[in-house]
Parts: structure tokens; C-alpha cells; sequence
């Protein structure tokens, strides 16, 4: 009986729901910009009675659409953009569904105390599953490049050194135009101080990516687009800038679009001095534990570079649905490093002994061209599509050192002083290709699946030489041949649907990895081959229009390359040494995440909570290698009967250990925080965007190694680290067509196993003006305004105790100046189909 009530209890709620149901009825249309024909997306309709009393509303998505249920009725209904006319429909009789068509809005030209409005895109997008960063309304990186474009993206940092980490996680994926920014050459943070800020147009941020997405980057993915106009006609700009310390080019954006096909390119030139400095200061202990001396390093760099990027390419539509594209991008660069190194030497009782002058004298040469093409088949309008990328390229990068080592104040400048010259010679070809099939069906489900193929081959040869006498000796220690070779095979297949407010989406991956890491001149040979599985699964509800939550998860992999397996590293200082390891194995990360979205009219507000759980983490690790430094100071030279030296006596033994940093696996890394994005306009004049940080990094594992005693050393790297970062970023338009805009980024101390890092705080700001009828902008950058974005760090361990600090550019000035010709300067250029990728829009995002 109670069954039966149950059942008749269920049968009339759901006859209730269908009978509301069906007395409501839809509102729906499209939204567009005059002039550029661009859809408005964030736009507000509001429908209200005709007493003006609210009864529904809602945002219009991406391609500029809208659909809101009302019951029947006489409505007034309201259409609303920042910066727009206000567009109101009275009176409207809505008896049945109802389609208002397209809507045109046009720019509000009201003066408010003599500011002018423009249209303009929000800095920065938030999306349920991303975040999409507008280049083309930052101020502070005009002139800059894209490793500056990147620091100012919410949720991704930018350190000293370059190193691009996600929610402070260094496991990070960087896409450029889809496609992987370096392989196992060039390092990442060297490409993107080569590519200048005015070449990107938006940067897209995914923190817990799909299958679709290689499942490479532990901390999630960044994709960099560039610039392609989609303007009819021929349109671009020219930018000009001078900077102190030196930083002088020019960027040019061309682009010429008729109904066949699309030319489209970026050339830029750049001439850069990026002067730094750094320094530590260490105390030496005995075995008992006793201070036995201590040396303070002071070091100074320069870092010249000249080089020129060219990307240029053409898409031809080849009928209504084909869309083939080809480009070639071109990088070109030369610098040197004039670095001075000084080490002065202390008593145990701090009684000062002597200075050692180091110079290393570095030059580069890299050249790097790349083939990308790209062809999309679209079969309807309903996104049910195939998708083929591929792309090669090939890549040298010639680097030379010649170093001098020198003892102030010596008697015996030829046996106190020495003499030595590197070589770092590196060549890398890699192709990829991609597959990638879209079809829809029914009612908001989709079916995707995929093949993804990426080979690299790298060979680097390292060689180190010592000045003995006259003649040049071969330093075994620092000189390596080595051969890396990745072959990764990927297919993938994901399938979502959405009903009513909930949608979702799972997927599944699977890598083929091979992977060879050759020592060839020590015949010591590693082949690491492994497949695995990387499952994903999304899940979206929407409460309501603007206001959904999502639980995501995924599984990850990073593969060490580069300098991390490299056992050679430059010799700036022969006492303070990073060296690669050979024997790094991948990392796996199990990545989960529960996010938050609402959408107000002049707030938009995004949170998540996130964990990550990596097995086998890279872990950075100081220790004493057990080698010396030797320099005999104020010796006798014994010589042979060709006046060659052969012995060396008297004199004093400066014994200075070397202390290496490297990288490991650890066995466990735990990771959980969480963060919050807020856009929000206060004024139509005023924008501002913050974004906060906190995390908590657990790390479990020891490591072992053999000190300059021969004893085993056995660290304990069980630790527990919080730490948070935070920026504002905030953008007034004043009169007379001025812009101002002041950004600060804050970073929180942090203890590490071995010892600690101190806060890091800067500040920027940048002040534009438009002339020349608005086709033109000067603009005035400052970066790191009062010169505090330094790393700071505390070091312990049982031999030696040091403090670091370490700036790698100083203050920047910069001015430039913009030239616009038929285009506007707020024209959206999207990027068109060549990102690789795509989004999940059915996912809500």
C-alpha cells in the first residue's frame, strides 16, 4: 500500500512539473556588435513586466545567444552591455516560443565627466573550465614579451629565472597556437622571452584539461594564440619601443582577408639588455659541526640578445564547410652573457683572507623553422566536424663560454689564475601530427575521439676545456654527448551530454611512450618505455543562468627533458653547480577540482578547490658533490726543459667544495588549495581583476648521497609547505583618452625541506594615450617599479648553510608607440580555427 502510495504521489508531482511546464514559453535571439558584426558575449537580457518588476533574465554565450523561459505574457524586455546603448523592447506579447532575431548594439558615446567610452573586451574572461586572457588591453607588456604576457595571467606565475608555474604548480603544459611551444631542446622560458607581447592575441588557461587534451603537464595546460586578423580587406598595426636598460624594436601585425582566403603574419625585432644580479653568502662547517670558513659570492649578468621572429601564413576557404591553413614561423637570435662573478673568502672567525675574480664570457646563436598546417571539415553548423594538424620542425641552438678565474692580489698570477672554455652544441627535430573528430547528436550530446603522434630527436654535445700550460684539456666532469629521442603515440575518445541543468563529460586516454636517453661518449644507454591510461570525467549543473558548480578529474604526466636530464650546466660559478639527471622517470598526477562560477552584471566571480596527488614528483635537491675546487695560491712553478710547468710547490690550497643542485624523484607529493577570480567594473570607466592563491604542498621521500668526507648522507624530505600568491590588476580610463593601468603581484614565504623562501612583491604600471584620431597610442611601462622581484631563499644542510638572493632583470622603463590602419583599436581578432583544441561548450563553459 505504501508503494502504491508512493507511486501516486511521484505520478502527480511529475504531471505538476509538466503542466507548469508547459506554460512556459522561450525568449530567445543573438546579440551583436555594429560595425564589427562580433557577437556580444556576457550581454544581460532582462525580462520584466510591464511595471518593470524582474521576472527573469539571463547572459548571452559565446556566439552571442540567448534563450529564457518566461511564463506567457506582456513583457518589457531590457538588453544591456558594458560600454553599450541600452536596448529596450515594451510592450512585447509572448503567447508562444519566440525568436527576436539579431539584436545590433553600438557603442555608448555619452561623456562622463569628460571620459570618453569605448568598447572594449574584459582584460580577462572567466569561464567555467578556463580563463582567457586578452593581450590587446595590457598596457604594462607593451614592449615586453610573452614571458611578461604570462605573469600577469591570473592563476600563472612567472619567476625569476623564467620558470612558468599554474596555481604554484612548475608541471605546466605551454601550447602555442595548440601546438607544444618546445619538446626536449631550447628550454620553455628562453622561447617565450623570444616571442614579443604584441605577437599574442589571447591566452587560454585550462587547470584540469579533458582527454582531448595531451596529457602532458601535471599542473594543467596554457595555450598561447597568436595574432590573425579576421577583418575583410588589408588591416594591422605597427609598434615601435625604446626602453632603459636597453630594450629597443618593433612589431608588425599584416593581414589581408577576401572572401577566398586569409593572409595573416607577425614579424618583430628586438634588441635586449636584461642586466641582473645575484648573490649568496655561505658558511662552511667541520665534522664536528663547527664553522671552518665562510665565502660570499657576488655575480652580475647582462644578457644581450638581438633576434627576429617572422610568422607568416594563408588560409584558404576552400568551399563554404573546408578550411585549410598553412604557416611557417621563423626565430632567429644572438646574445652573449658577460657575467662577473666575485668570491670573496673569510676565516672561521670571519677575519677576511681573499677574493677570486670569475668572468664568463657566454655567446649564443639560435635558429629554429617550423611548418605547421592545418585543414578543418565541417559537416553542419551543428559543430559535427573533423580536424587534421601537423606540423615539423628543426632547431640549432650554439652556445660558447670562455671563462677566467682570477686571484686578486696574487704574486703568481700563472699558477694562482686559470683558464677555461665550454662548448654546448644542440640539434632538435620533432614533427607532430593530429587528428581530431567532433560529432553531435540528439539533444546536447556530443562524441569525440582522436590520434595524436609526437617525435622528437635531440643531440647535444657538452665539452668543457681547462688551460694547462698552453695547451687545452678536456675536462671529463663537465663535457657529455647526449642523445634524446621521444616517440609518444596517443589516442583518445570522450563522450558528454547535457540535460536540463546538468551536464557532463567523460573521457579516456591512452599514451604510448618510448623514450631514449643515451650518454654516448660514456656507451651508457636508457630506453624507457611505458603505455598508460588517463581517464577524465566533468560534471556541470547549472542553477541557473551564469551560476554553475563543476567537479572535475584527470589523470596527468610530466616526462623530465631539457636541463632537467642534461648533466652539463654552465659554469658561472664552478661552487654553486645545477646539473641535469639522466634517471629522472615521469611523474603521474591524479588532478581533481570542484569549481564555481556567478555571473552578475558587473561581477563575475569563479572559485575552485583543488587537489593533486603526483607519485615520483621532481624535487630539487642541494648537496655537497664530494669534489673541489684546488687553487694553489703564491706557489712556485716547477718547469721542464720546454718551459712547460710540471709541479706546482709552496703556496697556499684554497679547498673550496662544490655544492650541486639537481633534480629527483621524491616518492609522494599531496597538493591542495584553493583560489577565487573576481572580475568586476565598479565604473564603466574602472576595471579591476584579482586573484588569490593558497596551497599546501606535502612532499614524503629521502634521498642519499655521499658528502665531501665519504660519508652517507641521508635527508629526510618529509615536509610540509603553505604558501600563497595574490594580484590586482586595475585599469581606469580617464579623460582626454588616457588609460592608466597598476597591477601588484604578491608572493607568500615558504619552507621547503632544506630550507626557506622569502616573499616576493612587485609592482607595475603603464599610462597610454591615444592620438591621431585614435589610429595610434603612446604608452609608458614601468615594470617591478622599486626593483623587489627577487628570489630570496635560506639553505640548510650538514655542511654548509647559505642565503640566496637572485634577481634576473632589473626595473624596466619602456615607451612605445602603436599604429593602427583599418582596424579599430579595441577590433577583436580572433584566432579562427587554428588553435588545436577546442572547448567544451556544451559543458557550459
Amino acid at each position: 500500500m505504501k508503494k502504491f502510495h508512493m507511486l501516486f504521489m511521484l505520478l502527480f508531482l511529475l504531471t505538476t512539473f509538466s503542466t507548469i511546464a508547459q506554460n512556459k514559453v522561450s525568449i530567445s535571439g543573438k546579440i551583436i556588435e555594429k560595425g564589427t558584426k562580433q557577437p556580444l558575449e556576457f550581454a544581460t537580457v532582462t525580462i520584466q513586466t510591464t511595471d518593470n518588476v524582474t521576472v527573469n533574465g539571463g547572459l548571452t554565450d559565446v556566439n552571442g545567444n540567448y534563450n529564457i523561459q518566461v511564463a506567457r505574457g506582456t513583457y518589457n524586455i531590457k538588453i544591456d552591455f558594458i560600454s553599450f546603448k541600452s536596448i529596450v523592447i515594451k510592450n512585447k506579447q509572448v503567447n508562444q516560443n519566440i525568436n527576436l532575431g539579431t539584436t545590433v548594439m553600438e557603442p555608448d558615446a555619452t561623456i562622463l565627466n569628460e571620459v570618453q567610452i569605448e568598447a572594449e573586451r574584459s582584460t580577462v574572461e572567466i569561464k567555467l573550465d578556463k580563463r582567457v586572457y586578452t593581450v590587446g588591453n595590457d598596457m604594462v607588456v607593451k614592449g615586453g614579451t610573452v614571458s611578461d604576457v604570462l605573469d600577469n595571467v591570473p592563476s600563472v606565475s612567472v619567476d625569476v629565472e623564467g620558470n612558468v608555474s599554474l596555481r604554484g604548480n612548475e608541471s605546466v603544459t605551454i601550447l602555442i597556437d595548440g601546438r607544444p611551444s618546445n619538446l626536449a631542446g631550447t628550454s620553455v622560458a628562453e622561447i617565450l622571452r623570444m616571442l614579443p607581447a604584441d605577437s599574442v592575441d589571447k591566452v587560454e588557461v585550462i587547470t584540469n584539461p579533458s582527454a582531448r587534451y595531451d596529457a602532458e603537464g601535471g599542473g594543467g595546460i596554457i595555450n598561447i594564440i597568436l595574432k590573425k586578423g579576421k577583418a575583410n580587406g588589408f588591416n594591422g598595426s605597427v609598434m615601435l619601443h625604446a626602453g632603459t636598460p636597453t630594450d629597443n624594436g618593433g612589431s608588425a601585425t599584416l593581414n589581408f582577408r577576401s572572401d577566398n582566403f586569409n593572409l595573416f603574419s607577425n614579424f618583430s625585432y628586438n634588441n635586449r639588455n636584461s642586466p641582473g644580479n645575484f648573490k649568496t653568502d655561505s658558511e662552511y662547517f667541520n665534522s664536528e659541526g663547527n664553522t671552518s670558513s665562510f665565502i660570499n659570492e657576488r655575480r652580475d649578468t647582462e644578457r644581450e640578445r638581438e633576434g627576429y621572429t617572422a610568422n607568416f601564413g594563408l588560409e584558404l576557404f576552400l568551399d563554404k564547410t573546408t578550411t585549410w591553413t598553412n604557416s611557417v614561423n621563423i626565430r632567429s637570435s644572438d646574445g652573449n652573457n658577460p657575467t662577473e662573478t666575485y668570491f670573496d673568502y673569510y676565516e672561521a672567525d670571519g677575519t677576511f683572507d681573499k677574493t677570486r675574480f670569475r668572468y664568463n664570457l657566454e655567446d649564443e646563436e639560435d635558429d629554429n623553422v617550423q611548418f605547421s598546417t592545418n585543414l578543418i571539415k565541417k559537416f553542419n553548423e551543428d559543430g559535427h566536424e573533423l580536424r587534421v594538424d601537423a606540423s615539423v620542425a628543426m632547431s640549432t641552438d650554439y652556445e660558447t663560454a670562455q671563462i677566467d678565474d682570477i686571484v686578486l692580489g696574487t704574486t703568481t698570477p700563472e699558477t694562482d689564475n686559470f683558464y677555461q672554455r665550454t662548448l654546448n652544441d644542440e640539434d632538435e627535430n620533432r614533427s607532430l601530427i593530429q587528428a581530431d573528430y567532433v560529432l553531435p547528436f540528439g539533444e546536447g550530446s556530443q562524441f569525440e575521439a582522436g590520434y595524436r603522434g609526437s617525435f622528437a630527436e635531440l643531440t647535444t654535445n657538452s665539452r668543457t676545456e681547462t688551460l694547462e700550460g698552453n695547451n687545452w684539456t678536456i675536462d671529463p666532469n663537465y663535457t657529455n654527448l647526449l642523445e634524446y629521442k621521444e616517440n609518444v603515440n596517443a589516442l583518445y575518445a570522450q563522450y558528454g551530454s547535457k540535460f536540463g541543468k546538468f551536464s557532463y563529460l567523460l573521457g579516456l586516454r591512452w599514451e604510448d611512450s618510448d623514450i631514449e636517453v643515451n650518454l654516448l661518449d660514456a656507451d651508457n644507454y636508457n630506453n624507457k618505455k611505458y603505455n598508460n591510461f588517463f581517464p577524465s570525467a566533468f560534471l556541470n549543473y547549472e542553477f541557473s543562468e551564469g551560476n554553475t558548480v563543476s567537479i572535475s578529474y584527470s589523470r596527468r604526466i610530466n616526462r623530465p627533458r631539457g636541463r632537467f636530464i642534461n648533466p652539463f650546466s654552465t659554469l658561472a660559478s664552478n661552487i654553486n653547480i645545477f646539473t641535469g639527471n639522466p634517471d629522472l622517470d615521469p611523474s603521474m598526477t591524479n588532478a581533481f577540482d570542484i569549481g564555481y562560477l556567478k555571473k552578475w552584471r558587473q561581477v563575475t566571480f569563479s572559485t575552485s578547490a583543488y587537489v593533486n596527488i603526483t607519485d615520483d614528483s621532481f624535487q630539487f635537491v642541494r648537496r655537497e658533490s664530494g669534489d673541489f675546487v684546488t687553487q694553489v695560491i703564491d706557489g712556485e712553478d716547477i718547469v721542464n726543459e720546454n718551459n712547460e710547468v710540471v709541479e706546482v710547490v709552496g703556496g697556499e690550497d684554497i679547498r673550496t667544495p662544490i655544492i650541486l643542485t639537481t633534480p629527483i624523484n621524491l616518492a609522494k607529493e599531496y597538493r591542495f588549495g584553493f583560489e577565487f577570480n573576481i572580475n568586476y567594473n565598479p565604473f564603466r570607466w574602472w576595471r579591476l581583476v584579482s586573484n588569490f592563491n593558497f596551497y599546501r604542498n606535502e612532499t614524503q621521500g629521502e634521498y642519499t648521497y655521499i658528502d665531501f668526507q665519504d660519508n652517507s648522507v641521508t635527508q629526510n624530505f618529509d615536509n610540509t609547505a603553505y604558501n600563497w600568491t595574490t594580484r590586482i590588476n586595475s585599469k581606469i580610463n580617464l579623460p582626454y583618452g588616457i588609460d592608466w593601468q597598476l597591477r601588484a603581484f604578491y608572493r607568500g614565504p615558504q619552507d621547503t625541506a632544506q630550507g626557506r623562501y622569502k616573499s616576493i612583491l612587485s609592482t607595475d604600471t603603464a599610462i597610454s594615450k591615444d592620438i591621431l584620431n585614435d589610429k595610434a597610442t603612446l604608452s609608458l611601462s614601468v615594470r617591478d617599479i622599486f626593483n623587489t622581484r627577487k628570489r630570496r631563499m635560506y639553505t640548510d644542510l650538514p655542511q654548509v648553510s647559505s642565503y640566496t638572493e637572485m634577481q634576473w632583470r632589473e626595473r624596466q622603463v619602456t615607451l612605445s608607440f602603436t599604429y593602427r590602419f583599418n582596424m579599430k583599436k579595441n577590433e577583436r581578432q580572433r584566432n579562427g580555427e587554428q588553435n588545436g583544441g577546442g572547448d567544451d561548450e556544451f559543458m557550459g563553459g
